[in-house]
């Protein structure tokens, strides 16, 4: 796998704030936001997409999941966000690092799309 941009934010390679981070996985703010809360939770692990996650990556893929659940209560949107996963180019990822974007501060609409994010 090539190496990207949240591989070296995840090794520290590139300051950046974490908003939270333990073991396996970093969260940071979107540079891009798509929403007035706008962050990623990236696993220290480079998984170049969803689809290419393995069964070893089960316990990881649930921990993002659990550190999401503390970090909107972080944030104090646990009320109403959105949790977002792009797969592949045609699924709109850009970085090829699998990670997870937490959206809230607006309204989501059904049916509204998750565009422009990474």
């Amino acid at each position: 796998m090539e190496d990207t941009i949240f591989g070296k934010i995840t090794r520290g390679e590139i300051p950046t704030d974490f908003l939270y981070e333990d073991d396996l996985c970093v969260v940071i703010k979107d540079i891009y936001p798509q929403a007035p809360t706008h962050v990623l939770i990236i696993p220290r692990k480079p998984i170049p997409m969803l689809s290419m996650a393995s069964d070893e990556d089960q316990s990881l893929l649930g921990h993002l999941l659990v550190v999401a659940g503390k970090v909107v209560d972080q944030l104090g949107v646990a009320d109403a966000f959105r949790l977002v996963i792009n797969n592949g180019v045609g699924g709109g990822q850009t970085v090829f690092h699998l990670h997870l974007h937490i959206l809230a501060g607006r309204d989501m609409k059904e049916g509204e799309l998750a565009s422009g994010l990474a």
